[in-house]
């Protein structure tokens, strides 16, 4: 049947809760926990190599995590009417968050091996570094900095579940003040949200280098799991189509709108990068420039380079199109590709504090079980928060709105 006479014929007492994604349910949750078992072992045997590997395959999946929450109380917060169809979707992806603070409990057996300030000697710092670090204890220390943590992923996560709950309720009641609560909440608690990225940021990745700082640091995090968030959700729509799916519902103007944002997102990264690349250089202080000096000379060079072409000029260039835009097989294509990219950027930002001559060291056979085992595990629990509710908020006054949605 056409698309667009589904959409025309949509009618909620037809619409039944998902309860399909058992094979996925097995496979996310069993094989998943099976490579994050096996990282963790890695972390034992060999710890400096393993827990550069595990920080990040979690800095790339809990960024999205975080994404996903920020992105829903973003578009509640600005009353988008056009991608309710798309909001169940998003709204697991949030609610997933919380399952971080214990995937980053393996990151704990070997902390000192990947942060310096958790011991800090004379071989590593200068005296005016380890004076630096010590006046920074008081923040750079074992116990503050997991207490920081884990609150990050309460926050995420009671705000994502709380978005969730919301919703799945109204399917069942109908009430339309539900989605007054859920604006309101969007709305009042995005500064925590962006508070809890910008320092989860700092922590996981900024203090590697905890002489080295940036303000923009968070906002670059952010631009990249912003796009990696989009491209989930395109390659989610041309997945999720069957019965009782969402992908049914969306038309080619939902999907214009999400290729339109990945080309957003991707251009909003590349000035963050520039912008924060710039700065630095212009000012020139000896405990900036440190970061680009390793990144931008000998062998990370052309890994530099090639980030910069694939993260920003080749998706630039496809996204440019409106008619890859308004496909979804095409779409898909330059959103795997955008994802594949975000991966090399977190790995450009961690390998080089340890490994400044060699962009290979990195390879270790942790980075493969962590990557996938964290990713799978993520998408198994999604599968299961999914399982025994509607893919689309059948009951949102908005709803009707939506699924008639064509572009402005």
């Amino acid at each position: 049947m056409d698309a667009d006479v589904v959409r025309a014929e949509f009618r909620p007492s037809d619409y039944k809760p998902f309860q399909g994604g058992k094979n996925v349910l097995g496979v996310g949750v069993g094989l998943g926990l099976l490579l994050v078992l096996a990282s963790i072992a890695g972390i034992f045997l060999d710890p400096a190599a393993a827990t550069r590997s595990y920080l990040i395959s979690f800095s790339y999946w809990a960024g999205i995590g975080l994404a996903s929450v920020v992105l829903l109380m973003v578009f509640h917060t600005v009353r988008a009417k056009w991608m309710v169809v798309l909001r169940r979707p998003l709204e697991t992806m949030a609610s997933v968050s919380v399952l971080f603070v214990l995937l980053f409990i393996p990151l704990l057996f070997k902390v000192g091996a990947l942060y310096s300030w958790v011991s800090p000697s004379a071989e590593q710092f200068t005296k005016e570094g380890l004076a630096i670090l010590a006046h920074k204890k008081g923040y750079l220390n074992v116990p503050f900095f997991v207490v920081r943590t884990v609150v990050y992923f309460l926050i995420a996560g009671f705000l994502g579940n709380r978005l969730f709950g919301l919703s799945v309720h109204q399917d069942r009641s109908g009430d339309i003040n539900l989605t007054a609560k859920q604006r309101s909440l969007g709305a009042g608690a995005l500064p925590f949200i962006a508070l809890v990225f910008s320092f989860a940021a700092f922590d996981w990745l900024m203090s590697i280098q905890p002489l080295w700082f940036s303000t923009i640091f968070g906002v670059y995090y952010f631009a990249g799991s912003f796009v990696s968030v989009f491209s989930i959700l395109a390659i989610l729509i041309d997945r999720a189509r069957g019965p009782n799916l969402f992908g049914n519902l969306v038309s080619p103007e939902h999907v214009h709108n999400i290729g339109k944002l990945m080309l957003a997102f991707t251009c909003f990264w590349a000035y963050i990068a520039v912008s924060q690349l710039l700065l630095i250089w212009v000012a020139n202080q000896s405990e900036e420039v440190p970061f680009y000096i390793t990144r931008l000379n000998g062998p990370w060079l052309p890994v530099t380079l090639f980030l910069f072409l694939g993260h920003f000029l080749i998706p630039f260039g496809a996204l440019l199109s409106r008619d890859l835009k308004r496909t979804r097989g095409r779409l898909v294509v330059v959103a795997t590709w955008l994802l594949l990219m975000h991966l090399i950027d977190i790995y450009w930002l961690v390998i080089p504090a340890f490994a400044q001559d060699n962009p290979a060291a990195g390879f270790h056979w942790t980075l493969f079980t962590s990557f996938l085992g964290i990713g799978l595990l993520s998408v198994g629990v999604a599968v299961w928060r999914a399982r025994g509710h509607f893919t689309v908020p059948v009951k949102d006054p908005y709803l009707s709105d939506s699924l008639r949605y064509k572009q402005p």
